[in-house]
């Protein structure tokens, strides 16, 4: 019994660590152990930290790109759509003609001794241009009064011996071939004095010549003949053009296939107003109406002319002036108007950028009616009152939370 107790003592002392000193390699696998341990804990340590440290730096990420987000919203220029009338135009090109272009030639030939206009200046009607010397014209006239009276004595006489020899063919004093040949001579004064006072008329009409008065109001052209030269009735340049410009017209072409509206309109007895733009389509010059169109289309060029008339009253426009004309043939009422630079485009649809009320955006499909200039008519998609993105739409997407901007880049409030 003593000596199994003795074993049993041993075995417990060697499984409890605590070996005979001579035990070999007892203290290393001790070192180990706890090399082992500290190890394990320090991986694990190092492990916590990382894990701890991306958790808690995704938060504050989130939490600052939540917060940025709110701060960096996508600035843009947006506008109302509104509700309107919308005029529907068509374009053509076209030249101002006037009125009238009258070119002043001498009915007379004589010296040309005066000149009453200024080059350039606004004549009316009947006013005194030029004077071409009426002294030869005089002379003539004087001649022909003088003939005349020659010739109205002498029938005074004749018609006197016709009543005398009436009395004495009662008595046959005469024969009555006298009496036919002084018939015959009062007959023939009598034409005379047709001719005289024909004569004179002509003298009379040649001397009012003589005195060159406007036979149009308009402007005065640049002057083609001096004083001192003699002028001929035969002249192919004429002594002066006068153009009337107030009123004045404008010849433009449109395209033949809106010729029947514009003749349905005609024919309704509406008033096509018509308006005339300078080359670069930027500024208005002048508001009149149709006035006449053509009879036939010109087969080469698919296009028919028309003829506006205009008050210019201003002088904006000037023979021969290149203008762009906008000829209003229809009138959309109460329709859905947007600026056109809101209007986008892709592959498969037209479409617009919608600010809702919580200030993120909508893309919405629209069906565009017509556009003219910088605004556009919407027939579908957007409604009176809804505020539409004009500028700044290349950085949106649908749910893109914006800012809106005045055009100078300062913020206004979202609606």
């Amino acid at each position: 019994m003593s000596l199994n107790s003795a074993r049993d003592g041993e075995l417990q002392r060697t499984e409890s660590g605590d070996g005979a000193p001579g035990a070999p390699g007892a203290g290393a696998r001790r070192g180990r152990r706890r090399w082992l341990v500290a190890a394990v804990v320090a991986v694990v340590a190092v492990l916590a930290y990382f894990v701890l440290s991306r958790v808690f730096a995704g938060q504050a990420s989130s939490a600052n790109a939540a917060k940025g987000g709110a701060l960096r919203a996508v600035p843009v220029v947006a506008t109302a759509a509104r509700t309107g009338d919308f005029g529907v135009y068509q374009n053509g090109l076209g030249t101002v003609t006037p009125v009238k272009t009258v070119t002043v030639r001498s009915r007379v030939d004589g010296e040309l001794i005066s000149v009453a206009y200024r080059e350039g200046q606004l004549v009316r009607e009947g006013d005194l241009l030029a004077q071409i010397d009426p002294r030869p014209f005089e002379v003539q006239l004087h001649q022909a009064e003088g003939q005349l009276a020659k010739d109205e004595a002498a029938l005074k006489n004749a018609r006197v011996d016709l009543d005398r020899y009436r009395v004495l063919i009662k008595d046959n004093s005469v024969s009555g071939q006298q009496l036919d040949t002084q018939a015959a001579t009062v007959d023939q004064t009598e034409a005379a004095i047709k001719s005289d006072r024909a004569q004179v008329e002509s003298a009379t009409l040649n001397l009012t010549y003589s005195r060159i008065t406007a036979p149009a109001s308009g402007i005065v052209g640049l002057r083609l003949v001096d004083p001192g030269n003699i002028v001929h009735a035969t002249d192919q340049n004429g002594l002066l053009v006068i153009t009337q410009q107030q009123p004045i017209t404008v010849i433009f072409t449109i395209a033949a296939d809106h010729l029947q509206s514009v003749l349905q309109q005609r024919k309704s007895g509406h008033e096509l107003p018509v308006e005339a733009w300078d080359r670069e389509l930027k500024r208005k010059l002048a508001t009149g109406a149709l006035l006449a169109i053509d009879n036939q289309i010109d087969p080469s060029t698919g296009t028919i002319r028309m003829r506006a008339q205009f008050a210019n009253e201003d002088s904006a426009l000037y023979p021969n002036q290149f203008v762009n004309v906008r000829l209003l043939v229809d009138t959309l009422h109460q329709t859905v108007l947007i600026p056109t630079a809101a209007i986008q485009r892709s592959p498969q649809s037209t479409y617009v950028y919608v600010v809702k009320p919580d200030s993120t955006v909508e893309m919405r499909t629209v069906e565009v009616q017509l556009t003219e200039g910088d605004t556009t008519s919407v027939q579908k998609g957007v409604s009176s009152g809804e505020v539409v993105v004009v500028d700044g739409v290349d950085k949106l997407q649908p749910g893109t939370l914006v800012a809106l901007a005045k055009p100078n880049g300062a913020r206004q409030q979202n609606p």
